[in-house]
């Protein structure tokens, strides 16, 4: 078979291929290295990650194979990971570059050479770790600090548009839940910085629970990053305005097939709104009331510089919050308390002489 004829024609135009596009032998090598351990069973080289962590790795090696499903290069009937060549991994790099940020595609050559070595532990990938050292020299972060908003003008923000949609006399019901939802997901946030992909999965009655009025946050700790059980009490202002939400708007969300316990539900078709998704209404809701379009990510990064601001006394406050076991790793890829407080006061040394 021609490399022109390897690639499949019903999946050329796909950004990821699909797991179930996958040549044959990479499916089944990857199916083999998720296997967890049973009892006296080894499980496969990848069954001690987390879910999130496989749907990562499954994720951007898809998007490997879709680059040469589109270019003709993928061999699907090559052995497990045969596909990963230097030759490929350069057609993929090009297009990668072109349209991802320096850091996303360092990660992705991380997640590709990890899928491949679980797949096959035997073969040879250090020439992919050094292109992947090469790309950790030259990744630039966005920085940060244009786009820190503290949590109260957030919550605020959040709040505002929820009393908004309730006293409104022209909007629609179902205009009017999905402002509501997306108030109250910002105002949630805002108090309550858990990481995305939990957000965005919480479900009424098991990970939201309402105990003696109060409702809360329960994660087991395999449902977090840091393996530890994270659970926080809602702020008790947010009360009254998840009781309405349960009680008038969601069920303007709800369809007759819609999911009994999940949170957050689509205006469309009433699912559980993806992860992805969450993030998108959370950016065009911050960037529509503050300025600001924030990732959830960045609802941490808030967080943190707030407990430095005015939590100072507390040095472990802002690792507390976002419920990182290592208080270094906030300081490091969170906390902008220090650069805030040096603007601020550079802004008040420039009002002094303004006034001269």
């Amino acid at each position: 078979m021609s490399a022109s004829q390897a690639g499949s024609p019903s999946h050329q135009k796909v950004r990821s291929l699909p797991f179930e596009a996958w040549p044959e032998s990479d499916r089944g090598a990857w199916n083999a290295a998720c296997q967890p351990a049973a009892r006296l069973k080894r499980g496969g080289a990848a069954g001690h990650l987390k879910p999130v962590t496989r749907q990562v790795h499954e994720r951007h090696y898809g998007n490997f194979l879709g680059c040469l499903d589109r270019n003709g290069l993928l061999r699907r009937d090559a052995p497990a990971a045969a596909n990963v060549t230097p030759e490929n991994v350069d057609v993929y790099l090009a297009e990668a570059k072109a349209r991802m940020s320096s850091t996303t595609v360092h990660a992705s050559i991380c997640c590709l050479r990890g899928a491949a070595r679980y797949m096959v532990p035997d073969l040879d990938f250090a020439w992919l770790a050094e292109i992947g050292k090469d790309l950790a020299l030259v990744a630039q972060p966005r920085s940060k600090f244009d786009r820190v908003v503290l949590p109260e003008r957030l919550i605020e923000a959040g709040l505002a548009l929820i009393q908004e949609a309730e006293h409104s006399q022209t909007m629609t019901k179902l205009a009017q839940a999905i402002q509501v939802r997306n108030g109250l997901m910002v105002a949630m946030l805002g108090f309550h910085p858990i990481r995305r992909k939990n957000f965005a999965a919480l479900e009424i009655g098991r990970s939201l629970v309402k105990i003696r009025g109060r409702w809360w946050i329960i994660l087991s700790a395999a449902e977090t990053k840091e393996n530890r059980a994270d659970e926080r009490r809602v702020n008790k202002l947010l009360i009254p305005f998840i009781d309405r939400y349960l009680d008038q708007y969601r069920p303007v969300l709800m369809r007759p097939n819609s999911p009994p316990s999940a949170l957050w539900l689509s205006s469309s078709h009433g699912a559980r709104l993806a992860d992805k998704y969450v993030a998108t209404l959370i950016g065009a809701t911050t960037l529509s009331t503050v300025g600001v379009k924030l990732s959830p990510h960045l609802f941490r990064t808030s967080a943190a510089s707030a407990a430095a601001v005015y939590g100072g006394d507390n040095p472990y406050l802002g690792s507390a919050v976002l419920h990182n076991a290592d208080p270094r790793v906030t300081l490091e890829h969170y906390n902008r308390a220090t650069s805030l407080t040096a603007a601020e006061s550079f802004r008040q040394l420039i009002r002094q002489y303004e006034k001269k």
